[in-house]
């Protein structure tokens, strides 16, 4: 999952090449996410389903990665983060609510890397649970704290880590895929392909709907290379990354699934304990696959964690520097770090974790959390670049033809970020408002700190309408008809 700068002045700018911004791209995208793909298809649909899944989900996210790319040749200067896209199309409190929604679910994920990480040692531990017991609560306190005191320390090159970690997560992938194929059962395939002996999945329609988010979270991070443009060696090959990273994450995703349907019936697939990934792997080659690909997992969420830690942190950091939020979120420590957000980053996190020991199935909720306030920033990223479309701004001298390419890509990604809410349901909408609502009160300390004006006219009907949302959704909370 990255999205905010974590580069600092080990990286100069213009120094990072193609292999290094896909790097990015792929080690953002390949988290945690993709050891929990077989048992999140298998209660959802069979293989004609997660094929169409996966068609749906590569071509609706393939067009949000040529929306980054765009935006990052037609708004060279607008390489703050996703969040400046939404700044600079719709004003700053729409940009203040990107950057919060995309901040929030960096503390999802973030959590759900924890649990995930509780889930694995369970396997091996009864008493670490789901990741969701008093144990593995404890046991991601001490991970949360440590990795904050490390940060706070100065370990921040993101870049570095992650081509490291990207490699030790890779290997045990492919290694899945390849053994899965080599234990291909024609017949196990064969029932798995419509799954309709298996009880009621529903409509076509519907199958794919229900995998909608899983596909989402697993591709949070398709705008690392347009994150880190300002490091590229040349503008354009911060498109070349995002594509070529994307395609090579989508195929790789793809196969894991498909790998799993191969080798076993879709009712025990559903049934399969996440991360999921163990379980398939192991059935087929034994007790050592379980502890292979346990380890893969570990080094995997670990090394995301840092990540995503040091890009939570920078997403409050940077719209602090540039006066979009308060000023005490813009402090750094003497190691050049910014301990105010990188604490208050730690603090989300903890708090998350309380929350997993009361919520039913923390694994999925936190993942599905995570996506659905990441739907906020893409939507406005892809409007913004649909709105320069329409109106012709960033286009001058540039031939009709591209601009009219350019705005059909950005409207199917509006469209399909649009599709995402509809398919991530009301329930997270309200809880989504219900973190935006409180957290506008930053915004406010953030203007009157500036002596800035509180809201536009349009900027309060979209204030009214979060609030709105916000209150909804306390009440579902309070009255239980919103259960976790």
């Amino acid at each position: 999952m990255p999205s905010m700068s974590t580069q600092t002045e080990a990286t100069p700018a213009g120094t990072m090449s193609v292999p290094t911004l896909t790097a990015m791209v792929v080690g953002g995208m390949v988290g945690a996410g993709v050891f929990s793909l077989p048992a999140r298809f298998g209660v959802a649909t069979g293989i004609l389903g997660s094929l169409i899944a996966w068609a749906v989900a590569g071509a609706g996210m393939l067009m949000l990665a040529f929306v980054f790319q765009n935006l990052a040749i037609r708004k060279p200067d607008l390489d703050s983060g996703v969040f400046i896209y939404a700044k600079a199309g719709f004003g700053d409190y729409a940009g203040f609510n990107s950057a919060i929604g995309f901040w929030a679910s960096s503390i999802a994920g973030n959590t759900f890397y924890w649990v995930f990480i509780g889930a694995t040692l369970g396997a091996f531990f009864d008493s670490f649970g789901d990741g969701d017991t008093v144990l593995a609560v404890a046991l991601a306190t001490v991970g949360v704290w440590t990795f904050h005191y490390l940060i706070a320390r100065g370990v921040r090159d993101a870049a570095v880590i992650n081509q490291i970690v990207t490699v030790f997560k890779i290997i045990p992938i492919l290694v899945f895929i390849v053994v899965m194929f080599f234990y291909f059962d024609a017949g196990v395939f064969a029932d798995n392909w419509l799954a309709t002996g298996y009880g009621d999945l529903g409509s076509l329609n519907e199958q794919v709907r229900n995998t909608m988010l899983i596909t989402t979270f697993v591709f949070i991070g398709i705008e690392g290379a347009s994150v880190y443009s300002r490091y590229a060696k040349r503008r354009e090959d911060v498109g070349r990354a995002t594509v070529l990273g994307f395609l090579s994450v989508l195929s790789v995703f793809a196969l894991v699934t498909l790998s799993s349907y191969s080798v076993v019936p879709q009712p025990e697939l559903a049934g399969t304990r996440q991360p999921s990934m163990v379980g398939v792997f192991q059935s087929q080659v034994g007790d050592w696959g379980e502890v292979f690909i346990s380890v893969a997992v570990i080094v995997s969420v670990l090394g995301a964690y840092l990540a995503w830690t040091l890009m939570a942190a920078e997403v409050m950091y940077i719209p602090a520097r540039q006066d979009d939020f308060p000023e005490f979120l813009g402090r750094e420590n003497d190691a050049g770090t910014p301990i105010t957000a990188l604490v208050v980053t730690s603090l989300a996190v903890q708090g998350l974790l309380a929350l997993t020991l009361f919520v039913t199935d923390a694994l999925n909720f936190m993942l599905d959390l995570a996506t659905s306030l990441a739907l906020l920033p893409y939507l406005l990223a892809a409007a913004y670049a649909l709105k320069l479309g329409l109106t012709g701004e960033a286009y001058e001298g540039v031939a009709a033809g591209v601009r009219r390419k350019e705005t059909i890509v950005a409207g199917i990604a509006t469209g399909y970020t649009v599709f995402l809410f509809d398919a991530a349901g009301m329930k997270f909408v309200l809880l989504m408002t219900v973190i935006l609502a409180p957290a506008s009160l930053l915004y406010v300390k953030a203007r009157s700190e500036h002596g800035r004006r509180l809201f536009s006219p349009a900027e309060i009907g979209l204030f009214a309408l979060i609030v709105a949302g916000g209150v909804i959704g306390a009440i579902g909370l309070w009255t239980g008809r919103i259960t976790l």
